[in-house]
């Protein structure tokens, strides 16, 4: 026998080999005890798979081509393929032992056993041309594609296969509706965690994809403790130096950020909740101020809008249609004037039937109307209806709203004879029901027969002085060209609201007080509060208006932005685009290593007099005004220092907010202007993230 016959006949034996070490391993599972060095040789499997794909795949493709020479080379390909198809099956059972279970491991192991035996059963059956030899090949090649997706899905996930063409479109989540878990815990398991611990690959016997395993821990013990951040494994692993080996993730893996590490700290200290809703947390908790900022205030609706000619047919003086949000397609309704109330207008709700989603009625002598027409509105989400004289038996109409989430029928003196219809409202999220007539048992009851509902019954307010609520700005645009009209209001028509224009606090008594529609030409910080005899003093409420500035000749940023927040880079400065109350949302320029410093080139012969910067604040997300200023500008080269500025460091959590620094410019003919602002080197000791670097955020620079 020569040489070449002998290694094929040793490579056709050592085929048998692998199928009957196939069966050992199949047969004995779980129960045979694997040596360390066979434990080595499994973890190949993942190095030699590709080997039988390609050489069989080469193999079957030979078999297709009618001439000799090439159907020869297709018998060795099958041959060399099948020893590999069995050294990886081999190898695959024996790292199969390890962490791994599930139907993606189930459907892998058996189609690359199926591939194996049918690999070597093509290879003998070319010998014999006359059985179909393309049909078996034609399913081994079926058979080893599909192993290799469900091996891939074993590695990188589910979706990885068809990852490339589906929809990077992210939904979008309203905060009323976003779970705390569901919605915000759970997305960093799966960009963060998941590929480790899930369904067919379970390293430390702990599963992330499934609730129930996830509270039930892995083979250190629990994965969390509610309310225990500090003895909580999987924190404790995630805050290992990044060099420990028990350091998760993995370091070859993506790390968490700051925000995500802060956000599950936060998430476990406040009880660690599988179910609650966001909306339901107390909004001063750290864990509502860290989720608000993940999520939009602005719920997003499926239904078509409504004509702009039928909203504006409905407007009047007495009656205002108007969008919820801007774009949105979704309507709110106000009536004014109860002296002009004209029941009869109730029944033109018909045109924007569909788009309705808020009614105010309050103060509307609603006593004795019918209220039919609310069935028509199938999309109510809130009704106000308070100070209106309603009837018990009014109100029998509101079951046949299934959207109903807020009512509100305050001032309403509706007595006992109320209990039945509210109680029917199971929608309701809420309810507001001052001076309703109800005994303290009777409003017990009207609670126990709504247990998901909020219900707010009021107090006795006798000899108590109370807060004012505070009063609403209201503008088109936070960016103006010209100019910009302010509203202020209040639901108690007579308070007094005093505002300021330079960000300063308002007073009760030297401080502009609101008349009229304010008009200003200039970027400005109002701030308003609400005054009133026999009423303490709100608290203020604030918004930042930004009149668009000229553009420099040209800008250039010394230090490249953050990867994760670069926006448009330097272009971002000038695109006259405000950037939303997130800073997440790609319109902003995020520091943290670096300072954020631009240099501006302008026309020295009209050199302007005052430069701004837009900031975010977000103590939450670490985000803080800068720790200090430098203002310089250059003149044939030569560079002079205009301000040194060390602006006020935030003492408390606050809402997320616009901050503008304004400074003026010399009197004199400069060619260039740099602003370097310095992110905060250290969080201050009452934060949770003490000692940490923190950000500065831009996203506009005016000059003027």
């Amino acid at each position: 026998m020569t040489r070449p016959s002998r290694i094929i006949s040793g490579l056709e034996n050592l085929l048998f080999f692998w199928l009957g070490l196939t069966t050992i391993l199949i047969i004995g599972g779980n129960n045979l005890a694997i040596p360390a060095f066979l434990q080595v040789f499994g973890r190949l499997h993942p190095l030699i798979l590709h080997f039988p794909i390609v050489i069989l795949l080469m193999g079957i493709a030979t078999i297709w081509i009618k001439e000799q020479t090439w159907k020869d080379a297709g018998r060795m390909f099958l041959l060399l393929g099948s020893n590999f198809a069995g050294i990886t099956v081999v190898a695959g059972l024996i790292l199969a032992a390890e962490d791994y279970e599930g139907n993606s491991l189930d459907w892998h192991k058996w189609l690359g056993i199926i591939s194996l035996a049918l690999s070597i059963f093509i290879y003998f059956l070319v010998k014999k041309p006359n059985l179909s030899q393309k049909t078996f090949s034609s399913f081994l090649a079926i058979c080893l594609i599909l192993t290799g997706h469900f091996g891939a899905n074993l590695t990188h996930g589910e979706d990885f296969l068809l990852a490339p063409i589906q929809s990077k479109e992210e939904k979008q989540i309203a905060l009323e509706e976003a779970e705390i878990f569901g919605d915000l815990v759970m997305p960093i398991f799966e960009t963060k965690c998941i590929s480790c611990h899930k369904e067919g690959k379970i390293k430390g016997e702990l599963r992330l994809d499934d609730l129930e395993a996830l509270k039930k821990g892995g083979e250190s013990g629990p994965f969390l403790v509610a309310g225990d951040p500090e003895n909580s494994l999987f924190l404790q692993k995630i805050h290992l130096p990044l060099e420990d080996e028990e350091h998760m993730p993995p370091k070859n893996k993506t790390q968490l950020t700051d925000e995500e590490i802060e956000l599950l700290k936060t998430w476990v200290a406040s009880g660690a909740s599988f179910d609650q809703k966001i909306s339901e947390l107390e909004e001063t908790s750290p864990l509502y101020i860290l989720a608000s900022q993940k999520f939009s205030a602005q719920k997003t609706y499926e239904f078509d809008p409504a004509s702009d000619s039928d909203i504006q047919s409905l407007n009047n003086f007495f009656r205002k249609v108007k969008p919820l949000h801007p774009e949105s397609p979704a309507l709110e309704v106000a009536y004014f004037g109860a002296s002009s109330f004209d029941p009869n207008s109730l029944k033109d709700f018909k045109k924007i039937k569909n788009q309705v989603v808020k009614v105010n009625l309050n103060r509307m002598p609603l006593e004795g109307v019918s209220l039919q027409f609310l069935e028509d509105l199938k999309n109510l989400e809130e009704l106000q209806m308070n100070f209106t004289g309603l009837q018990p038996d009014q109100i029998q109409v509101l079951e046949k709203l299934p959207n109903l989430k807020k009512l509100a029928i305050s001032g309403n003196n509706l007595g006992p004879e109320s209990m039945a219809p509210l109680s029917k409202l199971n929608q309701l999220n809420y309810l507001y029901f001052w001076e309703s007539g109800l005994s303290e048992e009777q409003k017990k009851e009207l609670q126990k027969n709504l247990q998901k509902t909020k219900i707010d019954f009021g107090f006795n307010s006798k000899g108590v002085i109370l807060a004012l609520n505070p009063p609403k700005i209201e503008f088109e645009n936070s960016m103006f060209g010209d100019s910009a009209k302010i509203e202020l209001s209040h639901p108690i028509r007579s308070a007094q609201l005093r505002y300021t224009l330079d960000g300063s606090e308002p007073d009760s008594t030297s401080s502009l007080i609101y008349s009229n529609v304010i008009f200003i030409k200039e970027s400005s910080e109002i701030k308003v509060k609400a005054f009133a005899p026999e009423w303490i003093g709100s608290s203020p409420v604030k918004a930042v208006l930004f009149k668009k500035g000229r553009k420099p000749e040209s800008a250039s940023l010394t230090h490249e932005p953050n990867p994760k927040y670069k926006a448009q880079e330097v272009q971002t400065l000038f695109d006259g685009v405000k950037g939303k109350a997130n800073h997440t949302s790609g319109e902003w320029l995020g520091y943290s290593e670096k300072p954020f410093e631009v240099i501006l080139k302008i026309n020295p012969q009209a050199p302007p007099k005052q430069l701004q910067a837009s900031l975010l604040l977000n103590e939450s997300a670490y985000i803080f005004p800068p720790e200090s200023v430098d203002l310089w500008i250059s003149s044939n080269g030569t560079w002079k220092k205009v301000k040194i500025d060390s602006p006020s460091q935030s003492e408390k959590f606050g809402e997320v907010r616009y901050e503008l620094l304004k400074y003026e410019l010399p009197k004199e003919s400069f060619e260039e202007i740099r602003l370097t602002l310095k992110p905060i080197s250290q969080l201050p000791k009452w934060h949770p993230g003490a000692g940490s670097k923190g950000w500065v955020f831009v996203d506009e620079i005016f000059i003027y």
